[in-house]
């Protein structure tokens, strides 16, 4: 019986790969352009990076002498073969993007006279609605920590600012203590791109920080400690991979039997603040999201559990 084929949806560009010279110019533009101009974030870049170096590695074994005479049907192969080997459409769509953004750079910067990308076909992207916590479950989450020791200060602060911000967690674990006010309980930080932006937390959530600081934070604190919020063991900022842990075994501790992924208490803030009339361009603000688009998706997400709650309980719902 032959092996299940796997989705590929990593930047598909070895380490030690590297475009051909005649390509690496124009990429290497491209990247800072998006990083001066545009702020996009490091991971952004690099993935970019990699797709472009590989679909310039493939031109050129094609025959294409640089991104300056490239053409679409050249592209167009090579997404083609990509489709074959089954990478999955999130990562199709991303090597496509990164292509569109070096062909409009190109005739931006007079270097071609046409998009060779502009008739390219995308790939159908159908969009994976974000998984959420009940209010119920949240509660239980929020409250599996034991505020009776430092390690559970810290774990019920992490959770508890978490869901009242709607912080990624990279964003989570990079905060200082001069980011707070929490008299008016507003912090700023630092999202992708290294765009600003000041985040409103509730009561509850304040509370917990300034327990925390109090009793808590002083336990963690080393010789060569600095102004970083959430400490681990040894003193030093909470890793996201510790969070990762962290959070799947208070929610083993909670009796959500469902994976739990530190991403859901972001889904779940937004969902409920949708859920409960705010609006959709003040969640945005406050995720940070850059395009309106991106924040929509929690409608769809409010939606469908309205469905789902009809057809568990209306007599009728499930004929």
């Amino acid at each position: 019986m032959p092996a299940a084929r796997t989705r590929k949806n990593a930047s598909s560009a070895l380490p030690s790969e590297s475009a051909p010279p005649e390509f690496a110019e124009d990429i290497n533009a491209l990247l800072a352009h998006l990083e001066l101009e545009r702020g996009l974030s490091r991971n952004t870049l690099s993935a970019y990076e990699g797709d472009l170096v590989q679909c310039s590695r493939n031109l050129h074994k094609v025959g294409a002498k640089s991104w300056r005479t490239a053409t679409p049907e050249q592209i167009s192969a090579w997404l083609g073969t990509l489709t074959r080997a089954d990478y999955a459409v999130a990562s199709l769509a991303r090597k496509l993007t990164a292509v569109r953004l070096l062909a409009r750079f190109l005739v931006r910067e007079n270097l071609r006279k046409e998009d060779f990308s502009a008739l390219l076909p995308g790939p159908k992207l159908r969009r994976k609605l974000p998984g959420i916590l009940t209010a119920a479950e949240v509660v239980r989450l929020l409250e599996a920590p034991s505020v009776s020791t430092p390690h559970g200060l810290r774990d019920r602060a992490m959770f508890e600012l978490m869901y009242s911000s709607g912080l990624r967690v990279s964003e989570l674990c990079a905060l200082k203590i001069q980011s707070f006010d929490l008299e008016e309980r507003v912090l700023r930080v630092f999202g992708k791109g290294a765009k600003e932006r000041v985040v409103p937390f509730g009561k509850t959530a304040a509370a917990a920080i300034q327990l925390y600081l109090c009793s808590g934070r002083p336990a963690f604190v080393k010789s060569r400690t600095g102004s970083e919020l959430f400490l681990s063991q040894q003193g030093k900022a909470i890793s996201r991979k510790m969070f990762w842990v962290l959070i799947k075994q208070h929610a083993r501790r909670a009796g959500i039997e469902r994976p739990v992924k530190p991403h859901l208490l972001r889904h779940s803030f937004a969902t409920h603040l949708l859920a409960h009339g705010a609006d959709l361009r003040s969640i945005q603000e406050m995720l940070g999201h850059a395009d309106l688009g991106t924040t929509q998706i929690y409608t769809a997400v409010a939606g469908q559990r309205l469905l789902d709650e009809h057809t568990r309980h209306h007599p009728r719902g499930r004929k």
